[in-house]
């Protein structure tokens, strides 16, 4: 074999091995897809060959964590974490011819990137962490990820409060493409992306995940018909701080009020405790009006509950103010008895004086009596009018004798008290049962 045949067969394997060298490296797949440069062709144009080819956008969302219900905003803040995937029909390649390379991965402002928006996103641009690159296959699926401090407006039902479950959705549609150009889809079932959810959750606050749904279909809006992927995210309250903090005062309050019926009237203890137990009731408002927003359509059972246990104290204390006076009212009459007839025993006795001093004159001077035999003297017209008085005050007293008498308005506040007490009774049993069966029986026809 000569030099000159020795020279080319070296110069062949050397020329072979740098090119199976340069196919296995990225650097040569990148070459061969053409992405070493930036390429307005590949980053801003669809990725379709025919252009009446819909691109099939799929989105797998997942929740993180829970982060804050703003019943006042209505508005939910999560934490959210999104998979897009979606085919790049000029991004393929072979395997074999790379060394077996299946997987590469791109700047993503290299390729096109589909235009997805929220719409219920109230949240900041500075929340979503969006990565850098898109992972790319040799079948030319294209993977993208972000994730997101997401704040979505949510039209909360506040009817079952605490006992509330909310449905809240996260529509992911296309800014400026139709659904004939981009059709959104996910790529796994809602039970796996619940699973996922439930397995990977960093934080749930008071909330924990019933379940998520998704519901793809078409919206035509000014002539323009798009397409939507909308997540249906189902959440249930724990009830268990608001039980401790409002329900549960509120119940023993209304016991307390039940059971200062015990209390005894004479020095005014029960209307001062019932007071107190209604401004314990207006405290407990104040928390429920910082928790419960103004718009609400209907008012919350939460806030009826407590609207019901203000009226029905407020009244107990109305009723202890009637007994009291009705009381006092008694015991003024009483005091008033005895001096009525210390005032008959000094008109008697100022009589009975004038009587005698009027004997002792007739007696002393009787020449000098001028009046007439017949005429009153002045002892006799006394009695006259002592008769008359005491007459009076007799008729007075035959008429008023049931109502005049110690003790009648005492028994009458006894009634009414006995009667206010089983009335009451009945009513806070009777409000209890009724506000029980409705939170209880729907809390759990939800979580079942």
């Amino acid at each position: 074999m000569s030099a000159r045949s020795i020279l080319a067969f070296l110069a062949l394997i050397a020329g072979v091995s740098s090119s199976q060298t340069s196919n296995c490296s990225y650097l040569g797949l990148f070459k061969h897809l053409n992405l070493t440069e930036e390429n307005e062709v590949l980053s801003g144009m669809r990725p379709v060959k025919n252009w009446t080819t819909s691109t099939f956008v799929q989105i797998d969302m997942m929740l993180d964590g829970i982060l804050e219900v703003d019943e006042k905003s209505q508005a939910v803040t999560s934490h959210i974490w999104t998979q897009v995937v979606w085919e790049n029909e000029f991004l393929t390649w072979n395997q074999s011819d790379f060394c077996g390379i299946d997987m590469l991965t791109v700047p993503a402002t290299r390729v096109w990137n589909p235009d997805l928006f929220i719409q219920e996103d109230a949240s900041d641009v500075g929340t979503i962490q969006k990565s850098p690159f898109v992972r790319v296959t040799s079948d030319g699926m294209m993977y993208s990820y972000f994730r997101q401090r997401l704040t979505s407006t949510c039209q909360l039902n506040l009817w079952l409060f605490p006992f509330d479950l909310q449905k809240c959705t996260i529509t992911f549609g296309s800014m400026v493409s139709d659904a004939n150009s981009i059709n959104l889809g996910s790529v796994h079932n809602a039970s796996t992306l619940t699973d996922i959810s439930e397995r990977y959750m960093v934080t749930r606050g008071e909330w924990y995940l019933a379940e998520i749904k998704m519901v793809a279909c078409n919206v035509t809006k000014a002539a323009l018909k798009t397409s939507k992927l909308t997540y249906e995210i189902t959440i249930i309250r724990k009830p268990m701080l608001y039980v401790v903090i409002l329900i549960v005062p509120l119940f023993f309050l209304l016991l307390l009020d039940l059971a200062s019926f015990f209390i005894c009237e004479a020095k005014g203890e029960k209307l001062n405790f019932k007071v107190t137990i209604l401004l314990s009731v207006s405290v407990l408002l104040l928390i429920l009006q910082d928790m419960l927003p103004s718009t609400e359509d209907k008012l919350p059972m939460i806030a009826t509950y407590c609207v019901m246990t203000f009226g029905l104290v407020g009244i107990s204390v109305l009723e202890a103010m009637l007994v009291g006076f009705l009381i006092e009212l008694d015991g003024h009459r009483a005091k008033k008895a005895p001096n009525s007839a210390c005032e008959e025993i000094q008109l008697e006795e100022n009589h009975q004086k004038e009587a005698a001093r009027a004997e002792e004159e007739v007696q002393v001077r009787p020449e000098k009596c001028y009046l007439p035999l017949d005429g009153p003297s002045g002892s006799h017209l006394l009695t006259l009018i002592l008769e008359e008085v005491k007459a009076a005050r007799q008729e007075a007293v035959g008429q008023e004798k049931d109502e005049g008498k110690p003790g009648h308005y005492t028994r009458m506040a006894e009634i009414i008290d006995y009667v206010f007490f089983v009335l009451y009774f009945l009513t806070v049993a009777t409000f209890l049962t009724v506000m029980y069966i409705h939170w209880v029986h729907f809390y759990y026809d939800y979580v079942k």
